[in-house]
């Protein structure tokens, strides 16, 4: 079980005082003795030095420290924050850092002493920001002289925690693409794996946080991206039998310990039984897999004017199911080329119009008297309209 440490402010103490001192959490360590702990966060903050010296602490501490900011972690409390191995921020929390301050007086040289001082303080507290979220030196320092508040997705977005605890029943893309993947035949498993090769680790701490984030979105754009691969997969692997019992759907080719199906999308696993292909060949299936494959004899056209009371019942019974695997096999073929030629006869209609389209165009050149534009062009503006303006601009005209 797991060892818990509050740093919750009271009315009299904040971090740096009192139960939030780092005397006192250095006694609350030794008394964990190694065992993980989780450290819990709600605090306005304090001594930026308290809070350095808790950092420290934690991060050498022996056992596994997972910090948890349950409302607020500002100013110094942000700092103590940073030091967990995993850092959780309630959905409803608050981050908040800034410039270190001090409260003092004296002459302008005790005064540029404590402005030196702040600023190496900064630089400190900069780097521990820093190291925590990945980001550079400048965006961290604007985010200090601004004074930032940051919500738990802002958080996270940004490196400073490693998730967000929303109270809800965990969705994760792992679980998405395991749904995709187990009922999947191995052949699809084994080209899903290498392709996601789940082994690498991101070296960037940023692109680590960022191929983590658990959200619908990313969750539907993963069991999209499945489903495009899954087909592509189907596309190029799947081979398809006809048997006088129909199609026989399988990956590869069809061996003792193939599996088949009677389906394309390979989900509904053929039925034991005896099938013949159109080539005589006989595939015994139990439980959706091929337990035996014989070449059997395959009977030639030309055998029949062959009286059947010459053959044999077994080459009578080969003989029928041949000829119906041969007529399935007709079929399918039928029916792609009715398919085929629909989708001509549309696309040819579809093109019949658009010429009929181009044909029926009005276009006629600017130059020509038939010119649509000639025809629709306004009146010169100088132009005159009324009876009166007409007669005299043909008194000016006749002068």
């Amino acid at each position: 079980m797991n060892h818990k440490l509050y740093l919750y402010d009271t009315e009299q103490d904040c971090i740096g005082t009192g139960s939030l001192s780092s005397a006192y959490i250095k006694q609350q360590l030794n008394a964990a003795g190694g065992a993980d702990i989780e450290v819990h966060i709600s605090s306005v903050g304090g001594s930026a030095f308290d809070a350095i010296a808790i950092y420290d602490m934690l991060k050498k501490y022996p056992g596994k420290v997972t910090t948890y900011v349950d409302a607020l972690a500002a100013s110094a409390a942000s700092i103590i924050a940073m030091a967990g191995q995993d850092v959780v921020m309630s959905k409803y929390a608050l981050l908040m850092i800034h410039k270190p301050m001090v409260g003092s007086g004296g002459n302008a040289d005790e005064l540029l002493k404590d402005v030196q001082m702040l600023n190496i303080v900064q630089s400190r507290l900069a780097q521990i920001y820093m190291d925590r979220s990945g980001l550079d030196e400048v965006t961290i320092n604007s985010f200090i002289n601004a004074v930032t508040w940051m919500t738990a997705d802002q958080a996270l977005d940004l490196g400073f925690i490693d998730r967000v605890e929303d109270y809800s029943a965990d969705i994760i893309n792992s679980a998405i693409i395991r749904n995709y993947t187990g009922a999947a035949p191995a052949v699809y498993q084994r080209c899903i794996n290498k392709i996601l090769n789940t082994n690498n680790k991101p070296n960037n701490k940023q692109t680590h946080n960022n191929m983590n984030m658990e959200n619908k979105d990313l969750i539907e754009k993963t069991a999209s991206v499945l489903d495009k691969m899954m087909n592509f997969f189907k596309r190029v692997v799947n081979k398809a039998t006809i048997t006088d019992k129909g199609t026989l759907h399988h990956t590869g080719e069809m061996e003792p310990g193939s599996e088949v199906y009677q389906d394309e999308d390979l989900s509904k696993p053929a039925p034991t039984n005896l099938y013949v292909t159109s080539s005589g060949k006989k595939v015994k299936v139990k439980e959706g897999k091929v337990e035996e494959l014989t070449p059997g004899e395959d009977v030639e056209d030309e055998d029949d004017d062959i009286p059947t009371d010459k053959l044999k019942k077994g080459e009578v019974t080969n003989r029928i199911a041949s000829i119906r695997a041969k007529l399935h096999a007709q079929n399918s073929l039928l029916a792609d080329a009715r398919a085929a030629l629909e989708d001509a006869n549309a696309r040819l209609k579809k093109t019949r119009e658009e010429v009929r389209n181009e044909i029926k165009s009005n276009f006629t050149p600017e130059g020509s008297r038939r010119s649509n534009k000639a025809r629709s062009e306004d009146q010169p503006f100088f132009a005159p309209q009324t009876t009166l303006a007409k007669n005299a601009v043909r008194k000016a005209v006749a002068k």
